[in-house]
């Protein structure tokens, strides 16, 4: 399977909300209810067009144009969520003293588990770290966090959050500590 990683346009949009929504409902077995992952889907998960704007949100794309993974890295506030959640932050973060945000990983289910979800966090990790981060946190889903465990993110608690429909999903919070780039001599 080849596909190249790309900055996300705001014309991705529509595809990328069909990604994640796809990627949800097929990932998501055996770790959250269908109503759970509607419910997520109303409100926790989604399109945050401010990653794009920021061009921290990247695509994986396959050569006949089909989305098979996204997922990006923020300098604001917002931990989780899409353009529909309320309670979002823009406020900026200190690259000395916060840590980085990793933000809406989805991959399509057919590629699941084929080192795309490692190649975009590996891509947003190199660039937080450019950047001045010296650390990342993350909002994990269930079905995300062996995968951010492999790549040396720790849990650092359980949240329950509530959803617009009723329902209320599990997520993990998680860090990493990132090493300082070498310095040239």
């Amino acid at each position: 399977m080849a596909y190249t990683l790309r900055k996300a346009r705001l014309d991705d949009r529509a595809a990328l909300q069909d990604l994640i929504q796809t990627s949800a409902r097929g990932l998501s077995g055996g770790h959250y209810t269908p109503e759970v992952v509607e419910g997520a889907l109303a409100g926790a998960f989604g399109v945050d067009s401010e990653l794009i704007h920021d061009q921290t949100y990247f695509v994986a794309e396959e050569e006949d144009g089909l989305f098979v993974g996204c997922g990006g890295w923020s300098r604001r506030m917002t931990l989780f969520g899409g353009d529909a959640r309320p309670d979002r932050s823009s406020q900026m973060l200190d690259p000395a003293r916060d840590p980085a945000r990793i933000r809406a990983f989805f991959v399509h289910p057919g590629r699941a588990r084929q080192g795309i979800g490692r190649a975009l966090l590996k891509a947003c990790e190199a660039e937080a770290l450019a950047a001045g981060f010296r650390a990342l946190e993350l909002m994990g889903t269930l079905p995300g966090v062996p995968l951010y465990t492999a790549l040396g993110f720790r849990p650092t608690g359980r949240v329950l959050h509530p959803l617009p429909n009723g329902q209320t999903i599990e997520f993990v919070p998680m860090r990493k500590e990132l090493s300082p780039l070498p310095v040239a001599t």
